[in-house]
């Protein structure tokens, strides 16, 4: 079993608009491998020998957040698992999480660029406390974004800081826990058993030699496959990873295991 923590889809009727969008906010940088609809998802995971996706939908504006949950959860399957997400600026924040957790969603993503927030600022603290409480995964957008201007608002570092503030749940840092941070990870995530990382964005793009560190300095058991699909082809990430110097347990471990664990499958 193969399974991908980290993907992307859109309402049939807003996907080709959400694509083009997209690809206008990153400058043409990346360009997606499929159209973004749930349809394109599971034709790309067969090709790619992908046998569940998890969504990770990104709430903009308070008034998506019924919209886009619904949503989530009217596609939710075999095959695709859909996260939650919320508007963590609203007054009725504690309300939204408590929700999302009753929808029956295994977490909730975030997008410190999309969203503008710092993610260790302390008054998303009782955020995540609130998420983790209810048995929740927090998964979070990681470093670097083509939308990004100044300062990026995560960093491992920062990651690093709300496990030491919280001391409980699990966090997930896309990206390999910090787009074009990778150099930083090993020496924050390190000893952090509530950090986990997704190989998303992905095995194509950083240094293969740096994976292999990271894995070493957090364990095995804390790294997921992700794709970030349609930004990578899954297909395509796999093959790299059953290449690399890895023994065929720790590769099961990153591609299903792991993942099966956390998700409670």
């Amino acid at each position: 079993m193969v399974i991908d923590i980290h993907t992307h889809i859109f309402p049939d009727d807003l996907a080709p608009r959400a694509k083009q969008a997209l690809i206008d906010n990153a400058n043409g940088e990346y360009m997606p491998m499929h159209d973004m609809t749930a349809d394109s998802l599971i034709e790309s995971m067969d090709k790619s020998g992908v046998d569940i996706s998890v969504i990770q939908p990104i709430v903009t504006k308070r008034h998506q957040f019924e919209k886009i949950n619904a949503w989530a959860d009217v596609i939710n399957n075999d095959r695709i698992i859909p996260f939650g997400s919320i508007w963590p600026h609203s007054d009725d924040w504690k309300e939204q999480v408590d929700t999302v957790a009753k929808m029956g969603f295994k977490g909730i993503k975030f997008h410190c660029e999309y969203q503008e927030f710092e993610v260790d600022a302390p008054e998303m603290l009782p955020i995540y406390d609130r998420i983790f409480d209810r048995g929740l995964i927090a998964l979070f957008h990681a470093g670097y974004d083509p939308i990004s201007t100044g300062a990026l608002r995560s960093s491992p570092k920062q990651f690093a800081n709300i496990a030491k503030e919280l001391r409980g749940g699990v966090i997930i840092a896309a990206h390999l826990g910090g787009c074009r941070q990778w150099d930083e990870v090993a020496e924050n995530y390190a000893g952090h058993d509530e950090i986990y990382i997704d190989t998303s964005m992905g095995l194509a793009y950083y240094p293969h030699e740096t994976f292999l560190n990271i894995v070493k300095a957090l364990g095995v058991d804390h790294i997921l496959f992700g794709s970030d699909s349609p930004w990578t082809d899954p297909g395509e990430e796999i093959k790299i990873l059953k290449t690399l110097p890895l023994s065929d347990e720790d590769k099961e471990l990153i591609l299903c295991r792991n993942a099966r664990r956390l998700l409670g499958i």
